[in-house]
């Protein structure tokens, strides 16, 4: 990335120098999808891929914002205002506010305004956590500059209220975890029940990690996201009644295989089915990455799809035309999407000396079945969000 274009850009924009940069990931999830808020494992690490700020201080009491990929788009509010931006062209920046506003909550210290330019290489709506990305910058910008003491994880924490409370989406703690906590070249083994987490050395050996986006939008907060929690929620309220368990993450196969007659429903049954089976593929898959045991690692991940598409219901054509082409090309060691589902990304393993032929073979099928292309990224396996 060169920083002189952020430089000039906040300049031009605030007639000022930049005071300092900022660089927040975005994630990619190895596997363990939909666990998190399911009180499960998940398996995910930070990519190359980001969002990008120039940081200015201001003598007043207001938050400028001008992003670069809204057109230049300038959006001034007050420190404090929590009044949620309905109007589409700015509802961006609520994920300004609802951060500012929860790290205000925790410190007193925010004593004068700043101004912010932003920009990122994000594919919009990929699923690669761009929101995530965006309240972990603010966090940063916050607690670095205003020297404020605010424990890593807590600020996770902050990135997940904003989007539970905020923006009124019930996403479980990953994505923020993910994008604050990474470790280069390593993924996050972590359990969202207790938040107790492991650093795992992500080694592929000669495979790669190719990102491949459907370029069909999603917005999570509009689709069938919330519901899948609830249906989480409800099958988890009827293992109650004789399991002593807080969470579907609590229980293993077998487990749920004796006690699944007293969900007695249907769409229950697949939504629990995925979220526990899930989680204890994520557990097998982390043991298989610390025995260099590929092939199997390759095998769950390639089921974690297949649980998403049946008993999840959240893939749709255009991830499955993805995921199913690549399993037929030869050098794929597995492939599976990735993220809430409903459109976004999916992620396939690679031969490094194959990558090419895969990428053009897959996006041939993809734009001959869905009618328009798919992108593919390779991204590096970075730190988590930090000053530059």
């Amino acid at each position: 990335m060169n920083t002189d274009f952020l430089k000039n850009n906040f300049e031009q924009i605030f007639n000022q120098q930049a005071a300092d940069l900022f660089f927040s990931p975005g994630r990619i999830n190895i596997i363990g999808e939909h666990t998190d808020y399911n009180g499960g494992h998940v398996f995910p690490c930070a990519i190359s891929l980001g969002t990008y700020a120039a940081y200015g201080p201001r003598a007043d009491k207001k938050i400028a914002v001008c992003s670069g990929n809204m057109d230049d788009d300038l959006v001034i509010f007050e420190i404090g205002d929590r009044e949620l931006e309905n109007d589409p062209d700015h509802k961006w920046i609520n994920y300004f506010k609802g951060m500012t506003a929860y790290v205000q909550d925790e410190t007193s210290e925010i004593d004068h305004g700043f101004n912010l330019y932003v920009w990122g290489n994000l594919p919009y709506g990929a699923g690669l956590s761009s929101s995530a990305s965006i309240e972990m910058l603010v966090g940063h910008v916050l607690t670095e500059e205003y020297e404020l003491e605010i424990d890593p994880v807590k600020l996770a924490q902050l990135g997940q209220k904003t989007e539970n409370e905020f923006i009124g989406l019930s996403s479980g703690i990953m994505d923020q975890f993910a994008v604050n906590m990474s470790k280069k070249d390593h993924a996050i083994f972590l359990d969202c029940a207790t938040l107790q987490y492991d650093y795992l050395p992500l080694d592929l050996g000669d495979y790669e990690i190719i990102i491949m986006s459907t370029n069909k939008k999603h917005t999570l907060a509009d689709s069938a996201y919330n519901d899948r929690v609830r249906e989480c929620q409800e099958a988890t309220s009827k293992l109650q009644e004789k399991l002593s368990i807080d969470h579907l993450g609590d229980i293993d196969e077998e487990t749920f295989d004796e006690y699944s007659y007293l969900i007695n429903d249907e769409t229950l049954l697949k939504r629990a089915r995925h979220a526990v089976f899930e989680n204890q593929r994520t557990i097998k898959a982390t043991k298989a990455m610390a025995d260099k045991d590929l092939d199997r690692l390759g095998r769950l991940i390639n089921a974690s799809h297949v649980s998403l598409h049946f008993d999840y219901e959240v893939t749709g054509k255009e991830l499955d035309t993805l995921a199913g082409s690549a399993w037929q090309q030869e050098g794929c060691l597995c492939a599976r999407m990735i993220g809430g589902g409903f459109g976004g990304s999916a992620i396939a393993i690679v031969k490094e000396d194959q990558a090419e032929a895969f990428k053009e073979k897959v996006g041939k099928i993809y734009q001959d079945t869905i009618g328009y292309a798919a992108s593919f990224y390779e991204a590096k396996i970075v730190d988590g969000t930090h000053k530059l």
